[in-house]
């Protein structure tokens, strides 16, 4: 079994993802560093170089080839725009979006410019968040909250709801 991280950039989802998988002795991947390795320059980069759409399409493609086995997989937060990567993860693992409010994640990311977050000219953190709220809620298996959490309760927090939503899934196949 896998557990896929999504939400918005400043989420947790690296942070978090890296205890949780030192909690399950999981393996873990993160998405932006293998889109890094195989375009071999930085996300910033990437994006000025490609443009968000062309951006889209390689992690798009990333994603989709990504192939695990007991590992914690953290998204960027863009991974929705790529409807094959998303059915992708969800066909591999038990996708958790790891919500936190607009506020919080405000405080939490110091320079959106150096971030490497894929948002059109134009497009404040609010804007961003609002669209990619309804991915998040579409392509997730379990939402959990994250607001006010330290890593380490996040980490317990999505273990048990996965085990919550591992044991009925079980429950619906008998």
């Amino acid at each position: 079994m896998n557990i896929t991280l999504i939400g918005m950039p400043g989420s947790g989802k690296s942070t978090v993802g890296v205890l949780l998988a030192k909690t399950l002795v999981y393996d873990f991947v993160d998405t932006d560093i293998l889109i890094q390795k195989k375009s071999g320059i930085s996300l910033c980069g990437l994006i000025e170089l490609e443009g968000t759409d062309g951006f889209i399409r390689t992690e798009n493609s990333v994603i989709s080839s990504v192939k695990a086995k007991n590992t914690v997989i953290a998204t960027g937060g863009s991974a929705v725009y790529g409807k094959e990567a998303m059915e992708h993860l969800r066909n591999i693992s038990t996708v958790v979006y790891l919500t936190v409010p607009l506020k919080e994640l405000s405080d939490r990311i110091k320079n959106i410019k150096t971030r490497g977050i894929v948002m059109q000219n134009g497009q404040s953190l609010s804007d961003v968040f609002a669209e990619r709220s309804a991915l998040y809620e579409k392509y997730a298996h379990i939402t959990v909250n994250c607001s006010s959490l330290s890593a380490e309760e996040c980490v317990c927090e999505i273990i048990n709801a996965v085990n919550k939503y591992t044991e009925g899934k079980a429950d619906d196949e008998e």
